[in-house]
């Protein structure tokens, strides 16, 4: 979501490539694309990737694209995320985005309905291009306005040696063997705490990743058809368990402030044994801290369930302009990007996770890490219930709010629950 990709996408890539960094606003004009006398074609993409991953690498791509279709050229619009959704949001707004842009999951419902937006299941059927193939689509009305490119997934991170020093032998793969493991991290002493909850309001993506992904992993929803039912016994026996582990004294201090970069700095730091955290962060953990001894799990899931688990994700998702002239040679580019071969090249420089089904990365120069995460994702479904809600953000932050009261003693979890459920109800209907 806007949040939670704010985060995870500025630690990806470490160097800004040598691309084309331009003002989306100022090149977007509701027919962007240009042809040329000859008939070639140039599309604008706008998006965030090209800016977070090693320096020439997306170059790589693109060009391999141009010299395969010498009649379709590509001007890349690079910019950090933050600018980047400041101006496609505009862009939006005013029917003048490029021609092809990168997507966040928390701004399609907006986009689609402000009908700036193609639907690409028409674009799909037009190329006979075969959807199988396809990770997942964001859908609205059963049409696809976005296609996530590349996943990048929230397992559990552990430090092996608390836990060793806590006397627990295994990871936690239940919720009982959490609450047990957190407390014997936290009976340790020197202020070491079993987990990290961030639920700072003005980044209330802690929602997603620390909270709603306990319910995830359980095969759980937070949905009905569509609309919310967070008055389910799911959700309710989500958000007991979130307060268990308040209750137990375990969560690391300052939660309601937190914000996800610093959950990232206590792991790091050894002051807490066990997060939720985006895969991305973990060449950036190694970084600072070489000698952290910590490996990845699946999500603890309830006591007794048996089935997939879901692990929260985030996306570098791909759209087309509804107002481009070009919608067929924005399609080409986007199967492209999708295709086997360039969708597991993709994957594996932004150390993510294919939105081919086919595509697998190449994880030789990799940390095994990576390897072990992807096995963990194939073995359970990608879940973010955000993804192409309206108003995804502000969904988050009246659920941060009464969550913060549960926690603080001031209120029910049944009164939480069913604020909430109100507050949702008029936002998604």
């Amino acid at each position: 979501m806007t949040t939670r990709a704010t985060r995870l996408k500025r630690l990806i890539g470490a160097v800004t490539v040598a691309a084309t960094v331009a003002t989306v606003a100022a090149c977007g004009s509701g027919d962007s694309g240009d042809t040329a006398a000859d008939g070639t074609v140039t599309l604008e993409f706008a998006q965030w990737w090209g800016a977070e991953l090693p320096a020439g690498d997306f170059d790589k791509i693109i060009n391999d694209f141009t010299a395969q279709n010498p009649n379709i050229k590509i001007k890349l619009l690079s910019a950090p995320y933050a600018s980047t959704k400041q101006q496609l949001v505009t862009g939006a707004a005013s029917k003048t985005l490029p021609d092809v842009v990168g997507l966040d999951g928390a701004w399609v419902n907006d986009f689609a309905k402000q009908g700036a937006i193609a639907d690409m299941s028409k674009l799909m059927t037009d190329a006979s291009y075969d959807p199988s193939q396809l990770a997942s689509q964001i859908q609205l009305d059963g049409k696809t306005y976005m296609i996530p490119v590349v996943n990048f997934v929230y397992p559990l991170f552990v430090n092996k040696d608390l836990l060793t020093k806590a006397g627990v032998a295994d990871v936690p793969a239940t919720r009982s063997e959490f609450l047990d493991a957190a407390k014997k991290i936290s009976a340790t002493g020197d202020n070491v705490k079993g987990w990290a909850l961030p639920l700072d309001t003005a980044v209330p993506n802690g929602i997603q990743n620390d909270v709603m992904s306990w319910l995830w992993a359980s095969g759980g929803s937070m949905l009905t058809d569509g609309k919310p039912n967070l008055t389910s016994p799911q959700v309710k026996s989500t958000v007991e368990y979130v307060k268990s582990l308040n209750d137990a004294g375990v969560i690391a201090p300052g939660s309601l402030t937190m914000k996800e970069q610093d959950k990232v700095e206590k792991f790091s730091n050894g002051q807490v044994g066990m997060m939720i955290d985006s895969l991305a962060h973990i060449n950036l953990i190694k970084k600072n801290k070489p000698d952290l001894n910590f490996e990845v799990a699946a999500l603890p899931a309830e006591d007794g369930y048996t089935g997939k688990r879901g692990i929260p994700y985030a996306s570098w998702g791909i759209g087309i302009s509804n107002s481009t002239k070009h919608k067929a040679e924005a399609f080409k580019f986007v199967s492209y990007l999708m295709s086997q071969e360039t969708n597991a090249k993709l994957s594996t420089i932004a150390n993510g996770f294919p939105g081919n089904k086919n595509a697998e990365p190449d994880f030789s120069d990799s940390d095994p890490l990576f390897k072990a995460a992807f096995d963990i994702y194939k073995q359970g479904y990608p879940a973010n219930e955000f993804v192409g809600l309206p108003k995804a953000e502000d969904l988050m932050r009246s659920f941060d709010e009464q969550l913060q009261l549960v926690l603080t003693g001031k209120q029910s979890v049944d009164d939480a629950l069913a604020k909430s459920q109100e507050s949702w109800s008029s936002v998604i209907g």
